[in-house]
């Protein structure tokens, strides 16, 4: 018997967007033994001070070795190992290469996973996170400054430099995702004084099958008005919204959390109280949208790992030249 390819889930973003948060959570459901974790930024081909002698971001492709990055997806895919590239970015430097064997689960995040249509087709699930940019904002300035050893001052000028090249190449990332993650806050307050309490919106495209939440919808028997389900468009394509209040009641998180696992009955993993954790500068606080985000993404890779248990994996395709010029290597 074959063994069963990874199931690969990629988690793109700007800078500062969330994608370790949401990485972090996934992790302790799924069982660190279980997932390997791949940051993108680590095909970095120029350290921090080499960028600013060439004038150029760490959002542009040309920044990165993305053929490399290609490559090691393909043998990820297959689950074979490699040797990655690691960019350290408390002192921005590249620092000795990381031997990586895939388990069971992959996550690959970063800034340009979603960049070509080979790096798009080795992924199973694909996830954008799309905060507003004053809560980017809020978010990069508090990372930088606690964990980097920036000044806020430095942290809105490196922001302004790559304000161009977000919206050339992170951005239009966004329309390949199946899943869209937006946290945001209530109308009115600023991101400092949300808290804990940040609502989120999930936009759910029908690239891959979601589970059945129609309860939520509004109008319907006993329907929460805290956890909405409604029918849209999104960049002229319909669309579910998923929308959490930040301040959800517990029994309405339960009762979505049911209706998500009921679906997959023998693959139920830990509770909804043990992950949904987010890092506030010293203090560790905990959310119900963010648990519940992380939960419905983790219902996607588990659905997809059973579907798959049965399947014996294809031999591995010999040159990558082959994915490049194949009309069909985007499986969008």
């Amino acid at each position: 018997m074959i063994k069963q390819r990874p199931i690969i889930l990629a988690i793109v973003g700007d800078s500062a967007a969330g994608k370790s948060t949401l990485t972090n959570g996934l992790v302790q459901i799924l069982g660190a033994d279980r997932v390997t974790v791949v940051c993108t930024d680590d095909y970095h081909k120029y350290d921090r001070q080499e960028r600013a002698q060439l004038g150029i971001t760490p959002l542009h492709p040309d920044c990165n070795y993305m053929d490399v990055l290609e490559l090691h997806l393909e043998r990820l895919h297959y689950g074979q190992p490699f040797l990655k590239p690691v960019y350290e970015h408390s002192s921005g430097t590249l620092i000795r290469p990381e031997y990586i064997r895939p388990r069971e689960f992959v996550i690959v995040e970063g800034l340009l996973g979603f960049h070509s249509a080979v790096m798009r087709q080795f992924y199973d699930v694909k996830v954008f996170l799309d905060p507003p940019e004053d809560m980017r904002t809020a978010w990069k300035i508090k990372r930088d400054t606690s964990k980097r050893g920036y000044k806020p001052e430095q942290v809105l000028a490196e922001m302004k430099k790559r304000e161009a090249d977000t919206l050339k190449y992170i951005r239009p990332q966004r329309e390949h995702a199946d899943i869209v993650v937006r946290f945001h806050p209530d109308e009115g307050v600023k991101p400092q004084d949300a808290g804990p309490n940040l609502n989120v919106q999930l936009v759910l495209r029908p690239t891959i099958p979601h589970p059945d939440l129609t309860y939520l919808i509004e109008g319907t028997h006993h329907a929460p008005t805290d956890i909405r389900l409604r029918l849209g468009r999104d960049g002229g394509r319909p669309v579910d919204f998923l929308e959490i209040a930040g301040n959800v009641n517990a029994d309405n998180a339960k009762r979505l959390e049911d209706a998500i696992w009921q679906h997959l009955p023998d693959l139920r993993p830990v509770r909804e109280d043990q992950f949904g954790d987010y890092q506030d500068r010293l203090e560790v606080k905990h959310s119900h949208p963010l648990a519940l985000s992380q939960l419905l993404i983790t219902y996607h890779l588990l659905r997809k790992y059973s579907n798959l248990a049965q399947i014996p994996m294809a031999p591995p395709v010999a040159a990558l030249s082959r994915l490049q010029t194949s009309p069909s290597a985007d499986s969008e």
